[in-house]
Order: structure tokens, then sequence, then C-alpha cells
């Protein structure tokens, strides 16, 4: 029995070109890229390159790209970075209810230092309301952050709007890109975007790198200490394989963008359509029409999350949900109480399947039959 992997939103085999592009690096290119001879000027050079190819991705100058492990410490930095750059502007910062926990548990930290957080309502649909942010901002909020798409449900949230609303106020927007970054258009200055976080194994590069964008004109405190690498803003020496791997993940993406988000939505729509045809009792939760074209979050009634993915995994089939499971309980997804409120049995009866590169028509349809079959033997008995 093949097993299927349904999860990119979690993580994503390399391509065998990232592999290909870094596998070289690893035997020549060792140098620190900090020094000034010709080793080290050699990896500084592949570092730059990398720095112009995703600056270029998001319509930014190469200087507003700072390399980091992923996308929580881009988030970490983002967040708490600026918050404590900026206290002398004010110390209100505006979240939503539905963010990563790297965003999320940012602000819880920034709330124990002194800082005032205010966490936007989402709702059925997966979005805030552009309205709500208006009536929340204050003369002292310093930073807005809402996230691009959301990695549970895959909805799309109004950036253009928020960014537009945030032109004549002092609050800087930070977007968390992670599951936007590849398949969607970003441009950055167009969206009016201060800080943007991406990682690289989200788009099919390695694991342990990401990049946070950060605005010419933005001051930035440091998390770590140490050297003066990034501009002063992330000390340590840069990982020179993994964001030449990153590059060409990078490279890839840009390239093969539209073709990827048809191909995604061909197999979200070929895997809904073989549920309907078997009969499967299911719910999709948020806007499908605000969904990007990866992920899709589907309510199964009468089950709950530790059956369901106990049984999918027996049976060959890898997803995902944002409900933590223990032995003998479960804790509700944090996304999806924000949307319909705590006790909402969908809370806990929601898996997320996400596609990617190495599907195919044949092991999508076949997953959603093995899908199909466990979820009517848990439910009807059949």
């Amino acid at each position: 029995m093949e097993a299927i992997y349904l999860d990119h939103a979690a993580t994503t085999p390399m391509e065998k070109e990232v592999i290909d592009a870094m596998y070289p690096i690893y035997q020549q290119t060792f140098g620190n890229p900090s020094s000034v001879h010709s080793f080290g000027r050699k990896a500084r050079q592949l570092l730059d390159e990398a720095r112009r190819v995703m600056a270029q991705s998001i319509h930014a100058n190469e200087k507003e790209i700072i390399f980091t492990s992923g996308g929580t410490e881009s988030d970490n930095l983002a967040l708490i970075g600026t918050a404590f750059a900026n206290r002398d502007k004010g110390n209100h910062i505006i979240t939503t209810s539905q963010e990563h926990h790297a965003t999320l548990h940012s602000a819880e930290f920034l709330e124990k230092s002194g800082f005032d957080v205010t966490y936007l309502p989402v709702y059925e649909d997966g979005k805030i309301l552009v309205e709500d942010l208006e009536k929340s901002l204050r003369d002292d909020t310093i930073i807005v952050s809402v996230m691009y798409v959301n990695n549970e449900t895959g909805i799309i949230q109004p950036i253009p709007e928020i960014g537009k609303m945030l032109i004549d106020h002092q609050a800087y927007f930070h977007t968390d890109a992670v599951q936007a970054y590849g398949l969607l258009d970003i441009d950055v200055k167009n969206l009016g975007i201060d800080l943007l976080s991406v990682s690289s194994h989200k788009i099919y590069g390695p694991k342990g790198v990401g990049f946070l964008y950060v605005k010419d004109s933005i001051p930035i405190h440091t998390l770590q200490f140490g050297g003066e690498q990034e501009r002063k803003r992330r000390p340590g020496t840069e990982n020179v394989v993994s964001i030449v791997g990153f590059q060409k993940a990078v490279e890839l993406a840009m390239e093969k963008k539209e073709e990827r988000r048809k191909q995604y939505q061909s197999f979200k729509e070929l895997f809904l359509q073989e549920l309907k045809e078997n009969n499967v009792e299911f719910e999709i939760n948020g806007d499908s029409d605000s969904q990007i074209s990866s992920i899709i979050n589907i309510s199964f009634p009468g089950t709950n999350v530790e059956q369901l993915l106990t049984n999918f995994d027996l049976e060959g089939i890898a997803a995902s949900s944002g409900s933590a499971c223990t032995a003998g309980s479960v804790e509700p997804s944090h996304v999806l109480s924000a949307m319909f409120g705590k006790g909402n049995p969908c809370t806990t009866n929601s898996i997320r399947f996400s596609f990617g590169n190495f599907n195919t028509v044949e092991n999508v349809k076949d997953a959603a039959k093995r899908v199909a079959k466990i979820v009517n033997r848990l439910t009807k008995g059949k």
C-alpha cells in the first residue's frame, strides 16, 4: 500500500533541483562569509545572490532581507524586535486570535513585558473584518500583525485593504506569509507591508532557514547578541548551504507559481468530488472561495481528530489537524475555536489536507477513497 502525503502545509519534501544545488556547496564552499579571504568572499557572493533573488520575489530591496532560521524566528523578530525598538512611539499592538503560535506567543510575551495587545476576532468565514481593525487602531498602536494565509484553514486575509488603511498611520504592518509565499503574488511596496515572514521548508526547500523582510526605514532590535551579521540585525554565521537551497526553491516557486496554483486546485477539487461520490458527510471550514489552492480544512461530523488521524495513518494517509492530540484527550484547534466558538464540534472533528508537488491525480483519488472508507466506517458502520 502506497503511503500518500497530504500534509504539505506542515512541511514539503525537498525538490531534486534544490538538493542538487546544495550538494556542491557542502563540498566546495565552506568559507565563513564574514571572512575577507577568498574562501569567505566566495561564500559571501552566494549569500548576496540569494538575497537578491529573494528580494526580487517580493519586489523589495536586497538590503531589506534578513536571513533567519525560519518562520518562527522571523515572526519573533518582527514582533518583539520591532516592539522594543519603537516603544517610544507607543505600546499598543494588534494581531488576530487565529495567528500561528509563533506570533501569538510573541504577543503574549510582549503583554508580560508591559505592552497592550488587542486580538481581533475571526468569523465563521475564517477572516477578520477590516472594520474591526479600524475600530481597534489607536494613536499609540505601533504594530499590526495579520497572517496572509491561515495555516490550518488556508483562508486568505484582506491584506491589501489592511495595508491601505495603515498608509497614514504610524503602525508598522507585519504579515506572516509562510503559507502564501510561492503561491500568491506578493509586492510588499504595493501592499503596504512593512515586515514579512517566509520559511524555506514550505516551498520545497531545506528546513532551518527563512527570511524576514524589514522595510529599510524601520528600526528593529536584535533578539540575539554576537557578531554583526545581517546588518547587525541577526548575529550568527549564515547557513550558506541552506540559503543556496532556499534560493533554488524560490526560483522554482516563482517560475512555476501559476502552474502549481492550478495543479493544487485541481487536486483539491478531485479530492472533494471523490468524497461526495462516496457519500461522505462533511463540511468545509471557512469560505472556500477565499482559500488558497493548496489547503482545505474539513469537518467530519460524528468523528474526532484522534480517531481520524490514527485510522488515516494506518491506511497510509498523512494529514494533520490544528488540535493537539494526547492519549485520551483532544485540545481543540485555537483557529477553529476562534471561528466557531469553544465547544463547537468542528473544533475537534476537523482535518487539514494540503496538496503539493509530490501528489498526482492517481494518489489524490486513492487517498480520498481511503478517507471516505474510514469516515463512513466510523460514522455509518459501513
